[in-house]
């Protein structure tokens, strides 16, 4: 099966070697996106597929906006391609590429369509609290992830969960899925099945605003914000940004998952003082500042202070000599 892969980061890579592993496949060709100046330094890199991409020896084609690129287009037309894979790619295509391979344009997306349809749905699906997503392989149509639906796989998800971590679960599963729906579909034992868009939501592009911690929400909510937009949650302390990478709400549903924290009974069993939305109430001996918030209390286990590395929130308390009665801010 002749297969153009299309994708751009780290989370479409294990469906790229999936497809180059297999002899059932052959990759003639990866489209992404071009390359950017990326890190502190601000060098030029190339995206992961591309990487990848080149050090397999397959051709990589990086239009800035592939609708309107014609050398792409003719390119896309002579590749004779079964099947266009899209994982991530970034750009969306228009009806004539969609109608260009012999079994269609087949994508791989990190929500249990029709849920989370857009471009972030790993991020929202854990902002809203989800306890369970997942991959969909749809055929794609010419509306924002509305195409038909071919395969579904589901995972739970584990209460401290943050966003990279569910993303590399989530990237093998879509890999291993894209792989059973391009042989399916190749041997028609596979049925789209439209998705209904009564149930749909979405899961929009994340902006700048999504980082803002506001102390006045449940220490839940914040904790899913933390691990959904990991890592860059960003509040305040001594009006100097400081950013929350991991937190543990020191809630009755933390009891049932112990793995975020050995000793959450103990916590749990501490008569917190009452204080305003931000302010530090305890300081756990080992773990870090605990944190007022405009329902229940938050455990800030591992924060970032501005232009330090990551650390726990026992050795933020001890380098910054944070006490009881200080309040943290909102971002600046």
């Amino acid at each position: 099966m002749r297969i153009v892969f299309f994708g751009t980061p780290a989370f479409a890579v294990p469906t790229l070697q999936q497809l180059l592993a297999r002899s059932e496949f052959e990759v003639v060709a990866a489209v992404t996106q071009p390359d950017k100046r990326r890190g502190r330094g601000k060098q030029v890199m190339p995206s992961p597929v591309k990487q990848l991409a080149e050090e397999q020896g397959i051709p990589v084609w990086q239009p800035r906006r592939i609708k309107k690129d014609q050398p792409t287009l003719e390119r896309l037309r002579q590749a004779a391609a079964d099947a266009f894979v899209v994982v991530a790619y970034g750009q969306i295509l228009s009806q004539a590429i969609l109608d260009m391979p012999r079994l269609g344009c087949v994508n791989v997306h990190g929500s249990l369509l029709p849920k989370y349809r857009g471009a972030a749905p790993i991020q929202w699906c854990l902002h809203a609290g989800e306890t369970e997503t997942g991959i969909a392989t749809m055929l794609m149509d010419a509306g924002m992830d509305t195409g038909a639906v071919l395969l579904k796989a589901s995972v739970p998800i584990a209460w401290g969960e943050n966003a990279w971590q569910l993303g590399d679960r989530l990237a093998d599963l879509g890999a291993t899925l894209l792989v059973e729906t391009l042989l399916k579909l190749e041997r028609g034992d596979i049925e789209p099945l439209p998705q209904d868009s009564k149930l749909a939501t979405y899961a929009p592009l994340i902006q700048k605003a999504d980082y803002a911690l506001d102390w006045s929400r449940t220490a839940i909510a914040l904790h899913n914000q933390v691990r959904a937009f990991y890592p860059s949650c960003t509040a305040t302390y001594a009006d100097k940004p400081l950013k929350i990478l991991q937190t543990v709400p020191l809630t009755s549903a933390a009891s049932a998952n112990a793995n975020l924290l050995p000793n959450i009974a103990a916590l749990q069993a501490i008569a917190f003082p009452e204080g305003a939305p931000g302010e530090v109430v305890h300081l756990a001996k080992q773990l870090g500042p605990v944190v007022r918030t405009g329902g229940g209390v938050l455990l800030l286990s591992k924060v970032q202070p501005s232009g330090k590395k990551p650390q726990s929130g026992w050795d933020f308390v001890n380098g910054t000599r944070v006490r009881v009665g200080e309040r943290l801010g909102g971002s600046l």
